[in-house]
């Protein structure tokens, strides 16, 4: 409510006589004469960042494993050959924590866990050494005689809450297109549950990557590789030491987050992470017109166009887009080239973004990742 009554008074602000406004780092407005509103507007950023707007709340999640399930390329009794066998064996209604152990091995499949099997785990022996691939594109026809579009294109679904993934590797083979070229989207992973955790995973696509499509996520020490925006969607995540690496020989994006209304609470974070690859790459493109996206912390290789962001062909959306970075560095860290509509953030700007309470995480991460997280030495 109080970001809510902070939009309707710079509304009414705006329709006085003579009013005037500014869209810049302090978001000043005035009527007979100028009047700044960042106390009234660090108050709502203090407020997003507490998350107690939230709409997910009392959310409990369970860790202790209550059955274990081994994948093995060759496997011994009581085991399956594949994830989705694995998961086909379970009741569709799930209440425990089940994890599914995958030896090291490339599994060709497409797997999808239905909205009902919460509490999923699903452990790799190690990124480089276990790697779960298939290769649909959005312009794929199913067996419905359509297209299955970017939604159904994805390697690896998951549209239930609490599932955890580590140490493992989801790919998307598709071949990368060219700049342009429709209905080739091709996704590696699709998270549409709440409360995901991703420790030290893979994502390996080109164009549409990683659909964070929706819900509260955190990823944690993983590697996201893909050319047009690779990391995608509509959740409220973060990013913490992650390697974001682009394969574009032209013009990319890394982020498209599609957040369409002022009151939808979402947006992505990257802390401490690193931007690197080949091509220009724009760090993100205004998908949605309140599009919202944070870089603090993080290592920006030459490939960041100088003007940073794209306003998907809309300048309007460049009066609604959050888009900041704190305290960035590395050769596409510079500031000076930036568009006009992003921003510098100051600390008490960047604090929530920064801080693990922008996805409610002590609700539902496992304790040992309920660590503050730490900025770079100054």
């Amino acid at each position: 409510m109080r970001m809510l009554n902070f939009f309707v008074l710079v509304v009414m602000i705006m329709l006085l006589p003579g009013a005037a406004v500014s869209y810049g780092q302090n978001w000043t407005v005035g009527g007979g004469g100028m009047r700044r509103v960042e106390d009234e507007y660090l108050k709502w950023i203090r407020h997003m960042g507490s998350f107690k707007h939230s709409l997910f709340q009392n959310t409990k999640n369970k860790f202790k494993p209550c059955l274990t399930l081994r994948v093995s390329k060759k496997p011994k009794p009581g085991g399956f050959r594949s994830v989705q066998k694995a998961i086909n064996s379970l009741p569709l209604i799930n209440r425990c924590r089940v994890v599914i152990h995958v030896a090291a091995g490339i599994y060709r499949e497409k797997v999808e866990i239905p909205a009902m099997m919460s509490y999923i785990w699903v452990e790799g022996e190690g990124a480089e050494k276990t790697v779960i691939e298939w290769s649909d594109t959005a312009d794929h026809m199913g067996d419905n005689g359509r297209p299955i579009g970017t939604f159904g294109s994805a390697t690896f679904a998951v549209n239930s809450p609490f599932f955890i993934a580590r140490n493992i590797t989801f790919k998307n083979k598709a071949r990368a297109p060219p700049s342009g070229a429709l209905g080739k989207q091709a996704v590696a992973f699709r998270i549409t549950g709440d409360a995901a955790a991703f420790i030290s995973c893979r994502f390996i696509g080109a164009q549409d990557t990683l659909y964070d499509h929706l819900g509260r996520h955190y990823f944690k020490d993983c590697y996201i590789e893909g050319s047009v925006d690779f990391v995608f969607g509509d959740g409220l995540s973060i990013y913490e030491g992650c390697h974001l690496h682009a394969i574009t020989d032209s013009y990319g994006a890394l982020t498209a987050q599609k957040r369409n209304s002022l009151l939808e609470e979402t947006g992505f974070s990257f802390l401490n992470c690193k931007v690197s690859g080949s091509g220009a790459l724009y760090l993100g493109r205004a998908w949605g017109s309140f599009s919202r996206v944070v870089f603090a912390y993080t290592f920006m290789d030459k490939i960041i166009t100088p003007t940073g962001w794209y306003n998907w062909g809309d300048k309007n959306r460049e009066l609604t887009v959050f888009y900041g970075q704190y305290r960035c560095s590395g050769p596409g860290a510079d500031y000076g080239g930036r568009v006009s509509w992003s921003r510098e953030l100051t600390e008490p700007e960047a604090n929530p973004f920064v801080s693990l309470d922008f996805i409610g995480a002590k609700e539902w991460l496992p304790k040992r990742t309920h660590l503050a997280i730490k900025s770079p030495p100054h």
